[in-house]
């Protein structure tokens, strides 16, 4: 009986030519969806195939920000599930072909060229990495080394599981073939021997869940600034939020100033600041006389504890600021008037006299 296979895909022709010792064999690559001319016996029909599963080394929990590399081990927990009978051996040789092909149709469960690709089912965690490249895999064997993807998780993530799929292509065993030129009674074996393979394509995917871990979250809600160039003590409210899943206590606001700004008050007192709440501060800003009119961005972080009583310090986040031009200072013009008035005073006086 001979099968159709729809998705044939490989195939080796295996030549064992008798020799002065053990047979030997040659294994020949054909090209992708080529169709083997080649007919040989089908003693049996195996029925079973590879079936992989993957798993997280390490913790599965990260913090919103990270770069992380997930090491997913692989595993072939594929196995035979039985054999059906194709061709009755009634003779020696017939005899020796089916416990040949028996012994090759062991060999379907083996997972062949494996190729995994890691897909993120959201556009808030970034798979960075690309295809990872598993030789092969006999059944009850584990990869020798996991596959390694990196993932960049979003600032804002929300906290809570996220599932990856790992999908997976490879090639197995479907079904294999066997012929002989004929039977030497000397040596007790076959001579001319012949094995042909067909291969199939199989496709899985497998959910690889990852934590977002709950944390405070903080972005900036509103700004207030009105900063001249040459100002000193120029005031800047900053109203921050906390958008994550826990509370922050003693937290404090902290700028990070460069040219042309500087401060003797970059830190202003937040304290308790629970989910959805937020809070306006102020800070002092001094802005140097060279100073270019135009916007500019000042860093800022927060530092607070958290809900374990650990230190913890935010991502930072900018603060929005324009810097307009110096204020127009009358004080020559009012010392000229001034002047030019007690001129016409004394002028005055004079005539006077």
């Amino acid at each position: 009986m001979r099968r159709i296979i729809t998705y044939l895909v490989l195939m080796f022709v295996l030549f064992l030519p008798v020799g002065a010792g053990e047979d030997t064999y040659r294994n020949y690559v054909a090209e992708s969806n080529y169709i083997p001319s080649v007919s040989l016996d089908n003693y049996w029909d195996a029925f079973g195939e590879p079936r992989l599963d993957a798993s997280l080394t390490g913790t599965n929990e990260f913090e919103r920000g990270d770069t992380v590399d997930l090491y997913v081990e692989l595993t072939n927990y594929g196995r035979i599930m039985g054999f059906d009978a194709d061709k009755k051996a009634d003779k020696k040789i017939e005899e020796a072909l089916s416990d040949k092909e028996w012994d090759y149709e062991q060999e379907k469960t083996t997972a062949l060229a494996i190729v995994g690709t890691l897909r993120s089912t959201t556009d808030m965690i970034e798979v960075q990495s690309g295809d990872q490249i598993v030789e092969s895999l006999r059944s009850g064997e584990r990869a020798r080394n996991p596959m390694v993807f990196t993932i960049e998780i979003g600032e804002h993530v929300p906290a809570g599981e996220y599932p990856m799929l790992l999908d997976l292509r490879y090639d197995y065993q479907y079904n294999a073939e066997v012929d002989a030129d004929g039977w030497n009674s000397d040596l007790n074996r076959l001579t001319g021997l012949q094995v042909g393979y067909w291969y199939e394509k199989a496709n899985q995917t497998i959910t690889i869940p990852v934590t977002v871990k709950k944390e405070a979250d903080f972005v900036i809600t509103g700004v207030d600034a009105d900063l001249k160039v040459g100002q000193d003590d120029g005031i800047v409210e900053v109203t921050y939020k906390n958008i994550g899943e826990d509370p922050t206590d003693e937290a404090v606001a902290r700028l990070s100033v460069f040219n042309p700004f500087s401060s003797s008050d970059d830190q202003a007192y937040i304290g308790t600041l629970g989910p959805g709440e937020e809070r306006t501060i102020k800070f002092k800003i001094d802005v140097d006389d060279d100073a270019t009119p135009k916007p500019y961005g000042i860093n800022s972080e927060i530092k607070y504890k958290d809900v374990r009583g650990d230190t913890v310090i935010s991502e930072s986040m900018k603060i929005p600021v324009d810097v307009g031009p110096a204020a127009r200072s009358y004080i020559l013009l009012l010392v000229v008037i001034l002047i030019l008035l007690a001129a016409a005073g004394a002028r005055i006086y004079t005539k006077r006299r």
